[in-house]
């Protein structure tokens, strides 16, 4: 084992000037792939990456009789597990004529974000990505009994203690990663639920928020691949009177930063409650078990805002009200959101809706 870990850490750049860059992408179910490339030496621009391809028919992204898709390269982030010159290269799926294919939301959300409205207002969002660990053979969270339960809510939210903190080396080590590849990580903290962790994102603007969610995503559920754990990102994993998990963005425009901003978050709350149905339809799969009026959530079919209300849609900080300034926080993504398709559609709802 000792040998196999030093053939993991071999430093290249003692031999070789060639870097390994691994290609990342959403397939066709939501979830990520990877593989990696060798190329001659370190590439800092990501437009001087190569477009790569791979058997969509293997990933839910085309037939068998015409299964080539391509990644084009869009982000780039030290990789923090070959480290040295690699990197981890976010990328989005095409056709071989150059047609985004259906699966690709980054594609739209970039096309949003380059409204030269919409850039102007320099949309700030700053994501709590919650999701829970599990253990690998049982799919049960970490910590738990064996068929059984753990004492009731309480205690863990932010709490230390091996009867309280389960899963807490696979969460630092996330942290650390992701400090190192780049990713704007801004905190991390227990929840309430055991086995149950949050880190935050942020603040990121625009299209880069959707990127470092999906690569911070990409780096935890390495880790946890590492540590024989499974990562699960279900919104209401245990039913009962268990909190669910969510991925709560917080949000401002220039606008809103600025003074009187808070005039201009009002109105943009209320174009998104105008359009709270279309909103719910595309925050996640399986939002319905966890957005039901209880365990800090709103229910799914009512919209609802207030100052620092956790039981409300959307939560307005006292800060914010304070100073008639700042950001508000829509609490009704879950977990298993894609970020690009979540951040582009308040930037599009609250910048260029008109009702």
């Amino acid at each position: 084992m000792s040998l196999l870990n030093d053939l993991i850490n071999l430093d290249l750049s003692e031999v070789t000037k060639k870097s390994i860059y691994e290609y990342i992408w959403i397939d066709g179910f939501g979830r990520l792939r990877s593989k990696a490339r060798t190329l001659p030496g370190p590439v800092t621009d990501v437009s001087k990456i190569p477009k790569w391809n791979f058997d969509g028919s293997s990933t839910g992204q085309a037939p068998g009789a015409d299964s080539e898709v391509l990644v084009y390269p869009q982000a780039i982030f030290p990789d923090p597990f070959r480290r040295g010159s690699h990197m981890l290269v976010m990328c989005d799926t095409y056709t071989p004529s150059g047609e985004p294919i259906p699966t690709n939301k980054r594609h739209r959300a970039a096309q949003i974000f380059s409204d030269p409205k919409v850039a102007a207002e320099v949309p700030w969002y700053g994501i709590e990505q919650e999701y829970t660990l599990l253990q690998k053979d049982v799919v049960w969270p970490l910590g738990w009994p064996l068929g059984g339960f753990p004492g009731p809510q309480g205690p863990y939210y932010c709490g230390i203690g091996a009867d309280k903190a389960f899963g807490r080396d696979v969460v630092d080590a996330h942290y650390k990663a992701c400090l190192y590849a780049g990713i704007n990580i801004s905190g991390i903290n227990g929840e309430v639920m055991p086995g149950q962790w949050e880190f935050q994102v942020g603040p990121s603007v625009g299209i880069s928020a959707g990127d470092q969610i999906w690569v911070a995503r990409y780096i935890l559920e390495r880790i946890t691949e590492i540590a024989g754990v499974v990562l699960s990102l279900d919104p209401k994993p245990i039913q009962g009177d268990w909190n669910g998990a969510g991925a709560h963005t917080n949000y401002s425009t220039k606008t809103m930063r600025e003074d009187g901003g808070y005039e201009v978050i009002k109105e943009a709350i209320r174009k998104l409650g105008l359009r709270h149905k279309e909103h719910i339809a595309a925050y996640g799969e399986g939002n319905e078990r966890r957005l039901t009026g209880k365990h800090e959530t709103a229910s799914i079919d009512t919209f609802s805002w207030g100052v620092a209300n956790r039981g409300a849609s959307i939560r307005v900080g006292r800060e914010t009200e304070r100073d008639g300034k700042g950001y508000f926080e829509d609490r009704r993504p879950a977990s298993n959101m894609d970020p690009y398709v979540v951040t582009s559609m308040v930037a599009e709802t609250t910048i260029l809706w008109q009702p």
